[in-house]
């Protein structure tokens, strides 16, 4: 009897427990993070980056990935994460004018919003960049002139054609190299392909075939130097033809060091990741973020605050002495 009555209060002790972690579960805030796309480097780099900080700032953070670069999806996922009623939602748009009907619904049930790579967006409460558009755009323009002697012909790589801050980064690009560089010359305007690395390659090589004169991939979108590295390999074009442009450098590790990838830069999405969960947290604690606030992983800012923006500059220059360190880093 003594026996089972022990078990009994073991058994009663493990419910309680149960219990009790469930009930400290449910009071940690929530927050779902919906990325561009799922399962590629530099949305897994995001990923550890907030669940680490998830875990340091006590919010059950998690990401969504969608199958595919549609905003539809987006959409969806956000719809998904109001029905469960989270306490904040953060997003890195695939479309901002998509999103802005879902991420109004949001805001109206009482739901902090954070984005990234949305400086547009309106229907948030604070949107962050680790880079200006311009400054982005330019420093890509000016590397990828020099490595291409100031002349020839360049093709222009996006995510996609609705993707606005890639479309801001190229629109600088452009304007920066028809002004400083004439004799280069953009073939096409652009092409939707560089969060694919099968559409990338496909569309490098088909330009190259067409376009004998061709120098040069400027690619925004992590898949789009890698996919036109891959094709400067096949073609056996490295050296005479040139990719720049933000990558993961584990991912493009091998490409940098053939040099079929000249080179490009980025923002850690490990960084950017922590940084969507501190802004959640302090947006939950009522934090007002004003001029000289110094907000962990993007340091001391200047918010823009009518615009709801907060841009840095945390630029990492991407080459053959840098790559291994960085990928080192999970990267």
């Amino acid at each position: 009897m003594k026996k089972l009555t022990t078990v009994l209060a073991g058994a009663a002790l493990a419910v309680s427990l149960a219990f009790s972690a469930q009930a400290q579960a449910q009071d940690k805030p929530t927050m779902g993070v919906v990325v561009k796309i799922g399962g590629i480097p530099w949305f897994n780099a995001m990923e550890t980056g907030i669940h680490e900080m998830g875990a340091k700032l006590g919010i059950e953070a998690t990401m969504i990935g969608p199958t595919s670069a549609d905003p539809a999806l987006q959409v969806r996922a956000i719809e998904d994460l109001i029905a469960k009623g989270v306490d904040i939602i953060g997003v890195v748009p695939n479309d901002e004018a998509a999103l802005e009907p879902v991420l109004a619904k949001a805001m109206a049930a009482g739901i902090k919003v954070v984005a990234h790579e949305g400086p547009g967006l309106s229907n948030v409460d604070w949107d962050f960049e680790l880079a200006s558009a311009k400054g982005f755009g330019e420093t890509h323009a000016e590397m990828l002139a020099t490595k291409m002697g100031g002349a020839g012909e360049y093709a222009m790589f996006v995510g996609s054609l609705t993707v606005p801050l890639h479309n801001a980064w190229a629109d600088f690009a452009n304007a920066y190299i028809a002004d400083k560089y004439p004799d280069m010359k953009l073939i096409g305007e652009r092409y939707g392909v560089a969060e694919s690395v099968d559409d990338s390659r496909k569309t490098a090589l088909d330009l190259m075939a067409a376009n004998p004169g061709l120098k040069g991939f400027l690619a925004f979108g992590s898949q789009g130097p890698i996919g036109a590295g891959r094709a400067i390999e096949e073609r056996r074009m490295i050296g005479q033809v040139h990719v720049l442009g933000p990558f993961s450098p584990g991912q493009g590790r091998k490409l940098v060091k053939s040099g079929a990838i000249a080179g490009g830069f980025m923002w850690n999405p490990a960084e950017a990741g922590r940084v969507f969960v501190t802004m959640g947290r302090m947006l939950l604690d009522g934090t007002e973020i004003t001029e000289g606030t110094d907000i962990p992983g993007l340091g001391v800012v200047s918010p823009d605050v009518a615009g709801k923006d907060i841009i840095t500059n945390n630029l990492i220059a991407i080459n053959a002495d840098t790559v291994d360190g960085l990928a080192d880093l999970g990267l």
